[in-house]
């Protein structure tokens, strides 16, 4: 399959239940300051789990399940196997669809990621399947050395005006239409250089958030995102840090704190992480090389949040 031709997706056969959509309706009790209380309804963020499965060669694997929010799906699943090496490139996908197999009200809580023969998939080595929640991410793998996708370090650049970085949240932020709706998801926004938001996804789970984005970067055939900027709605983990090199994306933003893992990984693959976006102000936690100051010079870095608010 050629880079250019698109990936098929769809269903195996046609849908016969109903779409569940990013939010549900429920019903609350609302006190005021005073106590008063009252109940109406109120719109909260949807969370099922996600089956992800691969067939490959006549064989289907079961890969992970991960609590979501439901919306783009295809993009999740494929990011989710871009990031975690169990694919390597856009080539390697036939068709990503939604299984019509079993229980309908499961239609929509499985996605099978077909992949060419030639694929370098090796269900051998996978030692267990991945189980994903939506608070921390991937857990249980078999060995820490299992945790660790076998990463090229970043090329230099691109050079980012250090007053970008500031405009980053409130623009992330203004297009989170769900988050709006809800206050209870997540966000990833990839930015060019310029601070002009190009893509953004939502998700009850942060690293799901960023698999959606990886993920649609993956089917347009827009990695490596070597010119881009990912700024997240929360802490940095080693995780997230993890799939922006995956993506090639060189430059991570976030609202609040990253980790010790985030920093040491962002050091060694070459990375720039930026913490603590708030306001005019913001901390360089790696690769200080890629922000243009106003003294344009990179002063020491700063890794203290004790001035800070806890991590979100």
């Amino acid at each position: 399959m050629s880079e250019s031709r698109p990936i098929d997706v769809g269903f195996r056969k046609p849908p016969e239940t109903p779409r569940p959509g990013p939010t549900v309706r429920t019903e609350i009790v609302s006190v005021t300051p005073a106590g008063d209380a009252r109940t109406r309804t109120d719109e909260v963020a949807t969370e099922e789990p996600l089956e992800i499965r691969v067939r490959h060669r006549g064989h289907e694997h079961q890969v992970a399940v991960t609590m979501r929010t439901p919306g783009n799906d295809f993009e999740l699943a494929t990011g989710f196997l871009y990031s975690e090496g169990l694919i390597r490139a856009r080539t390697h996908i036939t068709k990503v669809s939604y299984c019509a197999s079993g229980p309908a009200e499961q239609l929509y809580n499985q996605v099978t990621v077909e992949l060419t023969d030639g694929a370098p998939f090796d269900a051998d080595q996978m030692q267990r399947n991945f189980y994903t929640t939506s608070s921390c991410g991937v857990c249980g793998k078999a060995s820490l050395d299992a945790v660790r996708v076998q990463s090229d370090p970043i090329q230099d650049g691109p050079e980012v005006d250090h007053e970008i970085f500031n405009t980053l949240p409130k623009k992330l932020r203004a297009r989170q239409r769900i988050f709006e709706r809800t206050g209870g998801l997540h966000a990833a926004g990839l930015f060019d250089t310029n601070g002009e938001l190009l893509l953004l996804r939502e998700d009850v789970g942060r690293h799901n958030a960023v698999d959606k984005l990886v993920g649609k970067l993956v089917m347009d055939g827009a990695v490596p995102a070597a010119e881009r900027i990912l700024q997240v709605s929360g802490r940095t983990s080693f995780e997230i840090m993890q799939k922006a090199a995956t993506a090639g994306i060189p430059i991570v933003s976030a609202v609040s704190a990253p980790s010790s893992l985030a920093v040491a990984l962002a050091d060694e693959l070459n990375m720039t992480l930026v913490g603590f976006v708030r306001g005019d102000s913001f901390n360089v936690y790696a690769g200080p090389r890629r922000i243009r100051f106003a003294r344009n010079r990179a002063p020491g870095v700063s890794r203290s949040a004790s001035d800070h608010d806890g991590a979100m």
